[in-house]
């Protein structure tokens, strides 16, 4: 559950722009703040990453997520840092998504620089342990999304890395087909415009 409105809205953006991404692939399921259950029978055996992406399941509408009826875990997880999870997201959930998830790349986010130090930090699992991930320029690589991730402000953003422009956010990608609607319109009204000087008869000579 999202402790706060920015901490909801960064969740729900970045769900988002990589359900945007994958939209194309029907065996890429990306979800978050949804219970994942990973020992069957055992109903307090759960987690709820605030992002995660799972390769080589279909993409439907789940209630939850059963490890052991999907057959394989999380790719990757992303996890929206607060007061109240930072303990759980840097020791407890670090723990799990290692040795009993075993999630291929953890990323810690931190929106406002309050409780992480560095406020940005990615772990990939190699050999049986995560090894902290180097930031370059401020970001971070993920191996398995194919993607950068890069703080913006308060945002944590997800970066193309063969056109080096940002995913854009569904706000965003309204705002773009709005302006390139308005800009079609009025080139349409530009165009109907020389048409009709073109066809209106000669003042002078009355045609």
């Amino acid at each position: 559950m999202a402790e706060t409105d920015l901490h909801r809205q960064l969740m729900t953006a970045l769900i988002e722009a990589l359900e945007d991404r994958f939209a194309a692939d029907p065996n890429v399921y990306v979800s978050g703040n949804l219970l994942l259950f990973f020992e069957e029978g055992n109903k307090r055996k759960h987690v709820s990453p605030d992002v995660f992406v799972v390769f080589g399941v279909p993409k439907r509408v789940r209630d939850n997520y059963l490890v052991w009826e999907e057959g394989r875990g999380p790719g990757v997880v992303i996890e929206l840092t607060s007061s109240s999870t930072r303990r759980e997201d840097t020791h407890t959930k670090h723990v799990l998504y290692r040795d009993v998830l075993r999630v291929p790349e953890y990323f810690l986010f931190d929106p406002r620089g309050d409780y992480l130090d560095p406020r940005f930090q990615g772990f990939r699992l190699t050999a049986g342990e995560y090894r902290p991930m180097r930031l370059k320029e401020g970001r971070l690589h993920s191996r398995q999304l194919g993607l950068w991730l890069v703080p913006v402000g308060e945002h944590l953003r997800l970066m193309d890395p063969e056109t080096g422009k940002l995913l854009p956010t569904r706000a965003e990608a309204r705002e773009a087909e709005a302006r390139a609607r308005q800009a079609a319109e009025a080139e349409v009204e530009r165009l109907r415009g020389e048409l009709a000087a073109r066809n209106r008869p000669n003042g002078r000579n009355g045609r």
